[in-house]
């Protein structure tokens, strides 16, 4: 039922399969910023902001957390559209 053969652009030319995401969140909670802790402890931490302010947080199903510069209502219409 998962879809990899779609991306989207989660900014600076980087790319996530759309059928691999779980969840989209803003960066700003605790619990998020917990989150990104431990994944970068466990090294499933993908930085795509190239040195930006991080304003959301892709979670896939590989347990991997992605960052991204743009924010969750560009992602959240990038995904409804199918990243086009």
């Amino acid at each position: 039922m998962k879809e990899t053969g779609r991306f989207i652009d989660i900014g600076f030319g980087n790319l996530v399969a759309s059928g691999r995401i779980l969840c989209v969140a803003g960066a700003d909670s605790s619990p998020i910023r917990r989150m990104v802790q431990e994944a970068r402890d466990r090294s499933m931490l993908i930085d795509g902001c190239a040195g930006k302010k991080c304003r959301s947080v892709i979670i896939t199903d590989s347990d991997h957390v992605i960052l991204s510069s743009i924010d969750t209502a560009a992602l959240k219409e990038l995904l409804e559209g199918d990243g086009k």
